[in-house]
């Protein structure tokens, strides 16, 4: 694959040379999507497992990846983990965000008033990417930067994201398959299409215990200034803190932070 990634000499237009290339990026990339905050390490068979590719394939990926400082690989075992370089760059990405820019100061408030940690994220088409995480503290905020991707169908960030998008990116995320990662999690079709119009009803998404056992999750949407939503907001805690009869009050404060987010970035409801 390192190959692949050279640039092509001067003149040479080869459309073979070029599905190459696209094929060995492509690869990389399903590579790189098996990791997650849930599953930080992984060696090359399970990679190959997840991803499809024969086992030969992803041990080359990986060492071009490793070259490059993508992934690192744990000492003397066959294991593998995201690298620095990426985070490198996961932070210029964050540098030249206007949502990361102007969420700041809201996510901030949010934080204070709830009580509780507050979690901003952007929607990539098929999971949720945490961008910002904050948390309350008795003299301050505390705010962590990260970049930790979590699946769609079972956080409050983002069902709230793709319940809004079109019917083509939710049958995408249906067709990835719905995991199970608590007895809550939804992964029945129907019932998450039925989540996803209930979400759309009242504005706001509730994760009651799908993804950690414990604690429960209110998200909201934000849109773009042209009303295309491609992020959310959202606050947790412990479920002995964010009981069943906090949500509604809860998700009435999320998606009061979510619209002036919006707006902020230039979003103007119809009238």
């Amino acid at each position: 694959m390192a190959s692949d990634l050279r640039m092509d000499a001067p003149g040479d237009n080869s459309e073979k040379r070029t599905g190459e290339l696209v094929k060995s990026l492509l690869k990389a990339s399903a590579v790189l999507e098996c990791f997650s905050r849930l599953e930080r390490k992984l060696s090359v068979a399970e990679v190959a497992k997840r991803t499809g590719l024969p086992r030969a394939t992803v041990h080359r990926v990986m060492a071009t990846l490793r070259e490059i400082g993508f992934v690192e690989q744990e000492r003397e075992r066959d294991q593998y983990r995201l690298g620095l370089r990426l985070f490198e760059l996961g932070n210029a990405v964050l540098a030249n965000m206007a949502l990361h820019r102007e969420a700041k100061s809201f996510v901030e408030a949010l934080t204070v008033v709830s009580g509780e940690r507050v979690q901003l994220c952007v929607f990539d088409g098929l999971k949720s990417t945490l961008i910002n995480r904050t948390e309350p503290s008795q003299e301050r905020t505390n705010t962590v930067v990260v970049m930790e991707a979590a699946p769609a169908h079972c956080t409050a960030t983002g069902k709230a994201a793709l319940a809004f998008q079109p019917e083509a990116t939710i049958s995408r995320v249906i067709a990835v398959g719905l995991r199970s990662y608590t007895p809550n999690t939804i992964t029945d079709v129907k019932s998450l299409r039925d989540e996803l119009a209930a979400i759309r009803r009242r504005g706001y998404a509730v994760d009651n215990e799908e993804l950690s056992l414990g604690i429960r999750c209110v998200g909201a949407p934000i849109r773009n200034m042209n009303g295309r939503v491609f992020a959310s907001i959202s606050v947790s805690g412990p479920t002995r803190r964010l009981t069943r009869n906090k949500i509604a009050a809860t998700g009435r404060l999320v998606v009061q932070y979510a619209d002036a987010i919006s707006v902020q970035l230039g979003y103007r409801a119809p009238s």
